[in-house]
């Protein structure tokens, strides 16, 4: 398990690898996330953005932007949680992702709260021994 937390909004992500959706042979490799996200702070708060880096195992980047999560915008107020569980597919047998939500308060105001970076490793990794 993966943690951050940002002005006591705590996020957790749990990543796996999901052979029955993965292809080594074809390049590939498909990775699920579960996150939950938990208002630790005294603030109500809503998830309006998020914002992915996704490194593959070649050092290649990508960058995934886009409203809310799973399709919500989720509202938590002080001690509520929210989980989500979605996917990654890869063109590599292993990569790291991380980034950011950007949380708006009741005032008006939004932060950024970290998601922390986290690994994906398929069993399919060559690791090499020097």
């Amino acid at each position: 398990m993966y943690k951050a937390e940002t002005r006591g909004i705590s996020v957790s992500v749990q990543p796996r690898f999901v052979e029955e959706e993965s292809s080594p042979d074809s390049g590939r490799y498909f990775f699920a996330y579960t996150v939950e996200i938990t208002n630790n702070g005294s603030e109500q708060v809503q998830l309006r953005s998020r914002h992915w880096r996704i490194v593959d195992g070649r050092g290649e980047m990508q960058e995934v932007r886009g409203a809310g999560v799973v399709g919500k915008q989720p509202v938590l107020g002080p001690g509520e949680s929210f989980s989500y569980t979605s996917g990654c597919p890869l063109t590599t047998p292993d990569g790291t992702m991380e980034g950011t939500y950007t949380m708006a308060t009741a005032d008006g105001g939004s932060f950024e709260a970290a998601i922390p970076a986290f690994s994906l490793d398929s069993p399919h990794v060559r690791r090499v021994m020097h």
